[in-house]
């Protein structure tokens, strides 16, 4: 019996097909590589030209040009910081002193406006600890018995405080311009406390953190 489709064409079809199908394949790559290639990159661009604070925290003095360097740095967010705690910000005060303390981690004045700005946050437990710090490192830091005072009272520790206090103005001079008001708090303070009390003299060392 004869085939109904002439000698030959069975298989013609099929090649059409496949070759229709492999040209448009091809092209379909070529145009989403294109069209790929015009897409942003989502990936994180690194700015090498451009060096953060962060980023100098983690590298060394290795020449007296970094030295000089971080100096600077330390001088600068000093600044901020006393600012900001002339204006009463106190958490970028914080933020300051931290960096000046991570820069120069024995500098006994961070530490003690550290202090002042944990006062300022109420973080009286925090800011103990800061002042005690700065009379370690500096035993004659003479605000640092102050704010220690303040503190210490806060929590409740009126020894503590009466103690700290009477350091301060035992060693401040006369024309110190907080004298008047420690003596005042000293005043208030010995009248809240009973005689059996025992408050530390004057030349006390604040406790060990």
């Amino acid at each position: 019996m004869s085939s109904p489709f002439p000698a030959g064409n069975g298989s013609r079809p099929r090649r059409d097909i496949r070759r229709r199908a492999l040209i448009i394949t091809v092209v379909a790559i070529v145009v989403c590589g294109f069209v790929l290639t015009l897409r942003p990159s989502r990936q994180p661009q690194t700015h090498s030209d451009s060096l953060g604070f962060n980023d100098l925290l983690k590298l060394r003095p290795r020449s007296p040009a970094a030295t000089a360097a971080q100096a600077a740095e330390v001088q600068t967010r000093f600044a901020q910081g006393v600012t900001m705690l002339q204006m009463r910000q106190y958490d970028y005060a914080l933020t300051a002193f931290h960096q000046v303390l991570k820069l120069a981690p024995e500098l006994p004045e961070a530490h003690v406006n550290m202090g002042f700005a944990l006062i300022g946050l109420e973080r009286w437990r925090d800011a103990v600890s800061f002042f005690e710090t700065a009379i370690e490192l500096r035993r004659d830091q003479m605000n640092a018995y102050y704010g220690l005072a303040i503190a210490l009272q806060a929590q409740g520790d009126l020894p503590g405080a009466i103690g700290a206090m009477q350091t301060y103005v035992h060693r401040a001079k006369q024309d110190d311009p907080f004298r008047d008001s420690a003596e005042a708090a000293l005043a208030r303070w010995r009248g809240r406390v009973g005689p059996e009390t025992t408050v530390p003299p004057p030349s006390a060392t604040p406790p060990a953190r």
